[in-house]
């Protein structure tokens, strides 16, 4: 997999000043593009677009300050429609105009290539089983919020605190398979998973009943589910899991990422402090 994701990005090298098609990526990986953006941005640390968008600049800040070609034909040859367009992008990544950094030989920030390998570190071992589900419905209550990798999301929690405690029993009333009781689901993510994409947040129960008209529902399509245990300090533990997932267990098994709710099943102390957690991921085999 690290292999073929490695020759996906001599493709964008070599492509660098064409359009980069997502599908052509995921063809040279072999997966489909929603798996292919899901494992670049948790590898990467970066959403791809925005990886695409570094390297261009970095090979244009060069061709900047070797002072060859003019502005304008640097533009072009980006992507990039006109000098005030290119301007604006070459400031968002190394913090001053193409004009001033060339005239004054300014020091610019650079994107390095990136390459995949796999690093092996102590003997920690990820508890997973997969799960074959039929059709179900989600239902409870849903809210569009930012996505923040790290520690707690002000938009959740005002979210969760703001749905009655009688709704939040209805919907536990609801559940009748796995993951039972309350969950927390991901759905309907804009873009590349990028610090402060949107997605719709859901507080609800997995359910095979009919369901009530005036509570949020969304159908899930039957499939194969991977499901990962974690035990650790809250919210990292569950954040760092779906982390792991991605950079540790799919480069390292025959399943990818499909489309999908993404659920979490989470118990915290009392405390607020320590959670057990389930992750459930969609998956089909590679």
């Amino acid at each position: 997999m690290l292999e073929r994701l490695n020759q996906a990005m001599e493709h964008i090298e070599r492509h660098l000043d064409q359009r980069i098609e997502v599908a052509e990526l995921a063809r040279i990986a072999v997966t489909s593009e929603h798996h292919f953006r899901r494992l670049f941005s948790a590898l990467a640390g970066v959403p791809l677009s925005e990886y695409v968008r570094r390297r261009r600049l970095t090979v244009a800040g060069a061709e900047v300050l070797a002072g060859e070609k003019s502005l304008l034909d640097i533009a072009v040859r980006w992507g990039y429609g006109s000098n005030e367009a290119f301007a604006r992008a070459f400031r968002a990544v190394h913090g001053i105009g193409p004009r001033e950094a060339r005239r004054t030989g300014a020091t610019l920030h650079s994107q390095p290539r990136m390459s995949f390998r796999l690093v092996v570190e102590g003997s920690t071992t990820m508890r997973y089983r997969i799960v074959a589900k039929d059709a179900f419905h989600l239902v409870g209550r849903k809210a569009r919020v930012p996505l923040v990798h790290e520690g707690m999301n002000p938009d959740i929690v005002a979210f969760v605190r703001g749905v009655e405690p009688a709704t939040v029993r209805r919907i536990e009333a609801l559940s009748d398979q796995e993951p039972r009781g309350v969950v927390n689901v991901s759905d309907n993510l804009v873009g590349d998973r990028a610090e402060g994409s949107e997605l719709d947040y859901w507080l609800g129960a997995v359910t095979g009943a009919d369901v009530p008209g005036d509570l949020d529902t969304l159908p899930v399509a039957a499939g194969d589910w991977a499901v990962f245990a974690t035990a650790g300090e809250f919210p990292q533990a569950v954040q760092h899991l779906w982390r792991d997932v991605f950079t540790q267990w799919f480069p390292s098994n025959p399943y990818e990422s499909r489309p999908g709710p993404e659920i979490s099943k989470v118990r915290v102390s009392a405390d607020g402090r320590h959670a057990d957690a389930e992750l459930w991921i969609p998956v089909r085999r590679a």
